[in-house]
């Protein structure tokens, strides 16, 4: 008997969880980091179209660890993440495969794919600036800019070590080097209003409050605030600045997709991870997560499209994914995370 057929009783036990009826051959099983609101309608679509059945397994932490005590006999065909370190951490971990694909390497561009192929990027999460309409009159600010004297006690973030400042931080070490992104992150600390703390979207409040001027914040949060309509009341205060537009463009980070190691539906994998590259699919994603496509030729949201012209940096993610150690280096020791000096 093949291996296609031959799972370990952990293995069988999660595809009958994730897939019920569903029949060996004629199905896809996604392991996502995602929930599963925002990626059903893509799956959904792709069953509309293909005939194949769709499995989602849905695992905020220890994805990796779940797929390697599951071992070759994994039922992962296709795993899904919510941004590129994750991605990292999966080929890292041994529980991805190179994949040579024609069509994904022309759907997705360069820098968003893994030079080998064992990742590859779906969707754009750029690191914006959710300003007061009140107190900050302009509406072109750097990132570079936010180190200077005039910032002081006016900016908030999250925890420096989070994942999309770690981002940010390791695109400044790509551009600048070593030297002048400690005196940049330095100078950030100093004009920061508190201590880095919070999500998101508790930058945003902070902002609405009076507690600072300016966040630092992924824009598919402030979308969501933007969008709801019982958080108006933040939302008018404040407007998004699209940092560096004017030049370099913007810091982003980027959600994927990867082709499990011992992916027992390979070439249906495959056919998803297609099909999630398509303009149709990249649109409908956007449109679910308010993350910009990938594709130029994809119209993100109607929410991100009012926020205005998005350029990115043209920097290879894998050459950022490179440098978050590094970066963290520097996070801790500037001490970020202590927040301004009294």
């Amino acid at each position: 008997m093949g291996r296609r057929f031959r799972y370990s009783s952990l293995a069988a036990a999660v595809v009958a969880a994730l897939s019920g009826t569903a029949h060996a051959g004629g199905e896809v099983n996604v392991y996502s980091g995602r929930p599963a609101e925002p990626i059903k309608p893509l799956l959904d679509a792709f069953t509309q179209e293909t005939g194949i059945a769709t499995n989602m397994l849905y695992l905020d932490q220890g994805l990796v660890e779940r797929i390697r005590s599951e071992g070759e006999y994994s039922p992962a065909d296709v795993i899904l993440t919510v941004d590129d370190s994750r991605l990292t951490q999966a080929k890292q971990g041994g529980v991805t495969q190179a994949l040579v694909d024609t069509v994904l390497n022309e759907e997705i561009p360069a820098r968003y794919r893994d030079p080998e192929g064992h990742w590859f990027g779906l969707t754009v999460r750029p690191r914006v600036f959710y300003a007061s309409r009140e107190r900050v009159a302009a509406t072109s600010i750097t990132y570079e800019m936010l180190a200077e004297p005039e910032w002081k006690g006016k900016i908030c973030i999250r925890d420096g070590r989070h994942a999309a400042n770690i981002g940010l931080f390791a695109s400044m070490l790509d551009l600048h080097g070593e030297t002048y992104t400690e005196k940049w992150l330095t100078g950030l600390k100093a004009n920061l209003a508190r201590k880095p703390k919070g999500s998101d979207r508790s930058q945003a409040e902070a902002v609405a409050a009076g507690e600072c001027d300016l966040a630092i914040v992924n824009a598919e949060y402030i979308a969501a605030i933007v969008a709801d309509t019982a958080r108006k009341d933040i939302a008018d205060k404040m407007r998004v600045i699209i940092p560096n537009a004017g030049d370099r463009g913007t810091s982003t980070g980027i959600s994927g997709m990867a082709l499990a190691r011992h992916a027992p539906n390979r070439a249906n994998a495959i056919k998803l991870m297609e099909f999630l590259a398509a303009r149709s699919a990249q649109e409908l994603l956007s449109r679910q997560t308010n993350e910009y496509p990938l594709r130029g030729d994809a119209r993100p949201s109607d929410v991100l499209t009012g926020f205005g012209p998005m350029k990115t940096e043209n920097l290879p993610m894998d050459e950022i994914n490179k440098l978050r150690d590094q970066a963290l280096d520097l996070v801790d020791k500037v001490q970020f995370n202590d927040g301004p000096s009294e």
